[in-house]
């Protein structure tokens, strides 16, 4: 695995940015009846996404630490599993689109698009080739028939 950085590091370094973005930048800010309620629906749709996913994974009994992959003994595809191959990190999106959201600055989904890059490129990309080396061919049938996302 090529990655060293715990994804809720990456996702507070995205939430930093988005802070900094919204305190610097002139422009962008908006704002709408319901904003701050829509952030909270996010931050419980995470917090709910999030617990579910995690759960799943200590039922099995098999790891979730996200920087080895290898160590997993068991491959979780049913539950919540079965609509996003990776629902913690869409709970962390989810935390950062309600953060933006409360920051009101429309530039901070670009951040948030970026944070959806980095994951794929650095964290779920090496994560998947594990995987498939644990798990052969149950893992390439489950990533054809499950969204990495959403």
């Amino acid at each position: 695995m090529k990655t060293k950085v715990p994804p809720v590091v990456v996702m507070l370094i995205f939430a930093g940015l988005m802070y900094v973005l919204d305190r610097f930048l002139p422009v962008g800010e908006f704002d709408f009846f319901g904003r701050n309620t829509l952030s909270w629906i996010l931050l419980g749709l995470a917090a709910i996404v999030g617990v579910l996913s995690v759960a799943q994974f200590l039922f099995k009994k098999t790891t979730v630490d996200p920087l080895m992959p290898e160590k997993a003994n068991h491959l979780v595809t049913n539950g919540i599993y079965n609509f996003s191959r990776n629902p913690m990190y869409l709970a962390l999106l989810l935390i950062l689109l309600a953060f933006g959201l409360r920051l009101g600055n429309a530039f901070n989904t670009l951040l948030a698009a970026g944070f959806v890059y980095w994951m794929n490129h650095f964290q779920i990309k090496p994560e998947e080739e594990a995987l498939k080396q644990k798990f052969g061919q149950e893992y390439n049938i489950y990533c054809k028939l499950t969204r990495r996302w959403f």
